[in-house]
């Protein structure tokens, strides 16, 4: 067999793989929508994908790397790979910014707040449309944050609260709540922006100078993944600090109280593979938080000096030595 005839014959060997794949049916592919980025968000991926990688699909990752006004492209991106479902999985902006592009592509997603009250649903009951989704309550519990932060430093008179302010829907609705709450036992907001992390250097940088008494961080798809740049600011300038989820805690942040968000993340993984599976969105009904989680770090409270109050300690979900 000479040369010309060995490569005939094996590009007819590759060749007739190729064609007969071509002629299978194309893998489904799930969009994903989140205005992070994906090496911040690594052990919540993991959750999300336990009830999706076994439905034997492709997923098409689109992350904003925080540039919120990056969503609606994304989002329209998604749509026109046909995706067969969006999990839209980073709040408000992703959520509103793939229904924005789609009424008729399935939209799971993962909020904090009321999604009635954001119009992404009729009914918590029943979603109607094509959305529906998780929500774990976050920002309905900023009074009780709050109240928790005050129990664990009840000296406290002024109290630093940082927010997004590129997450407008999330700002809202954190100082709507945050400052009646605050009012209610005796209180003083100071309300501090970050929308990068410079800009968190920039706020922490207030907080030394200026010395609040404890610092409420508010819920946000910006400050999650910076968890690590937070508590190690917050243990560096010695304030005490009460965060949405235990991710924080674990890490070193003092006191945290929320829904599992690694939880949450996995719940719209079985949304998403119920969908996939037949399920219509319009009969889903939103998934609400029903546990909460106090968690409560000894060690970082020692080294700020706090005798962690006994009622706390006995309320605690958790108590990391």
């Amino acid at each position: 067999m000479n040369r010309r005839e060995f490569i005939t014959l094996l590009g007819g060997a590759t060749a007739w793989p190729l064609a007969a794949r071509a002629q299978q049916p194309a893998m489904p592919v799930v969009g994903f929508l989140n205005p992070a980025s994906s090496d911040t968000t690594a052990d919540f991926l993991r959750a999300f994908r336990q009830d999706v990688e076994g439905e034997n699909v492709a997923i098409a990752y689109r992350w904003a790397e925080n540039q919120f006004d990056r969503l609606p492209e994304l989002a329209a991106d998604l749509v026109r790979r046909k995706v067969v479902v969006i999990a839209a999985t980073g709040g408000p902006p992703s959520t509103l910014a793939a229904k924005a592009a789609t009424t008729t592509i399935p939209i799971v997603f993962l909020v904090g707040e009321d999604p009635v009250r954001l119009g992404l649903v009729a009914s918590l009951a029943r979603a109607g449309g094509n959305v529906t989704g998780i929500n774990f309550l976050s920002t309905e519990l900023t009074a009780k944050r709050l109240e928790l932060l005050h129990a664990m430093v009840p000296t406290a008179v002024r109290v630093a609260v940082l927010v997004n302010p590129a997450n407008a829907t999330n700002t809202e609705t954190t100082l709507r709540d945050v400052e009646p709450a605050a009012r209610a036992i005796g209180l003083q907001i100071q309300v501090l922006n970050a929308s990068t992390s410079r800009e968190i250097d920039a706020a922490f940088a207030t907080i030394a100078r200026e010395r609040p008494d404890a610092l409420f961080v508010g819920i946000d798809s910006l400050f999650t993944p910076r968890r690590v740049q937070m508590v190690q600011l917050a243990a560096r300038h010695a304030v005490p600090a009460t965060y949405s989820g235990r991710q924080y805690a674990e890490i070193g942040g003092l006191m945290s109280y929320g829904t599992n968000l690694a939880d949450a993340w996995r719940q719209v993984g079985v949304y998403v593979g119920r969908i996939l599976k037949g399920a219509k969105p319009a009969d889903l009904p939103v998934s609400q938080a029903t546990k909460f989680e106090l968690v409560i770090n000894a060690q970082t409270a020692r080294m700020l000096g706090i005798t962690v109050p006994p009622t706390l300690l006995a309320t605690a979900n958790e108590v990391i030595e």
